[in-house]
């Protein structure tokens, strides 16, 4: 492989495919050889734009593209176990959209396929590939916190149900709300600053306030109501959750598609060491002064406030995929770290169904 370019099929036309397909692209030694959807238009403008020669409404006909060998899913998340398995079977290496499925047995099955398969399966976690995140992290492991023992992560909107009657709000369909579609990303970013503590009981609840009521839609100018939904809303708009860590700690998630509050879409962490602490905070996406650092300095009370720069996001995923394919190590790239993210919050849910702490390791 060394010697010829890594020929990619993408699936999806929507955000996550588009710039999964842009990564791609500018990569010199990947060639993407195949692209599938079913927008015919934004298909075709699409593959005119970025040279993709072959091209499908249909994932199923991607996957007999010759010569492929790798599949790239930007899908809605219940395609997401259907592609893969197929890819996998057919010994494709995936590159999957997050979440990594919406349920612990379908997550169970993609990584036990890459295993079988002795192909890469990896997960699209791309907000620990930002700027702040990569700081904090090289902050972290360098013992500037020393222990972390709790931690606040959050993703907050104000008006920000994705599709309003669409997939996201279909719980067949998507798996959940903000919870799975946003919860997931911080619980990454959380898990990964603290060096992926093993959560010992989950204990959370979930809300459906302003969704049921047509309210909360990013939709703009013409929001639906209630009345005009393509479909129900299914899921919750809130939620939040108590962690607890095996061996001491705990981690508090929470996150909204729609809440009253001020306005925006912002999310971050807190964290609180030994030795130290930090906060990111995100308002509306920013990359800049979103980072500070808590200390003492000489006995007194100190605020570090680093310069970091946006990061890569998904292009730092895209380009670490195609680096370990290319490489052939590909032992244990499996999808189990996702498979960890899933078995959380498909734990939540059931907490919050049951209105009960649920345990997930004694």
């Amino acid at each position: 492989m060394n010697d010829q370019k890594l020929r990619v099929g993408v699936v999806g036309l929507g955000f996550a495919g588009r710039t999964a397909l842009e990564a791609f692209s500018e990569l010199p030694d990947v060639e993407v050889l195949a692209l599938a959807g079913l927008e015919k238009d934004t298909l075709t403008s699409l593959g005119e734009k970025h040279g993709v020669p072959h091209l499908y409404e249909k994932w199923e006909d991607l996957l007999e593209t010759p010569g492929l060998d790798a599949v790239s899913i930007g899908t809605p998340t219940q395609l997401h176990a259907p592609i893969a398995l197929a890819a996998l079977a057919k010994g494709l290496h995936v590159l999957s959209e997050k979440p990594l499925a919406r349920t612990v047995a379908e997550g169970t099955a993609m990584v036990e396929a890459s295993k079988q398969a002795g192909r890469v399966l990896k997960v699209v976690f791309n907000h620990r590939e930002r700027g702040d995140v990569a700081a904090l992290k090289h902050q972290i492991d360098e013992g500037q916190l020393g222990r972390i023992y709790y931690a606040k992560a959050h993703w907050m909107r104000r008006n920000g149900i994705p599709g309003m009657g669409g997939w996201f709000t279909n719980r067949e369909l998507s798996g959940g709300g903000p919870l799975i579609d946003l919860g997931v990303h911080i619980l990454d970013m959380a898990l990964h600053l603290m060096g992926e503590p093993q959560i010992s009981t989950v204990s959370a609840d979930t809300f459906a306030e302003l969704g049921p009521q047509g309210k909360g839609s990013a939709s703009t100018p013409d929001r639906p109501t209630v009345d005009t939904l393509g479909s129900k809303f299914e899921v919750e708009d809130l939620a939040t959750a108590y962690l607890r860590l095996k061996g001491g700690g705990a981690l508090q998630l929470e996150t909204s598609w729609a809440t009253y509050r001020a306005p925006g879409d912002n999310f971050g962490i807190e964290l609180f060491g030994t030795e130290g602490g930090a906060k990111i905070d995100v308002q509306n996406y920013t990359t800049e002064d979103t980072l500070r650092i808590f200390t003492d300095v000489a006995g007194v009370p100190a605020e570090v406030k680093p310069a970091t720069g946006a990061g890569l996001g998904h292009r730092a995923v895209v380009r670490e995929f195609v680096r370990i394919v290319r490489s052939g190590e590909w032992e244990g790239q499996n999808g189990s770290e996702a498979l960890l993210r899933t078995e959380i919050i498909d734990a939540c849910y059931a907490s919050a169904k049951a209105g009960r702490e649920v345990v997930l390791h004694d």
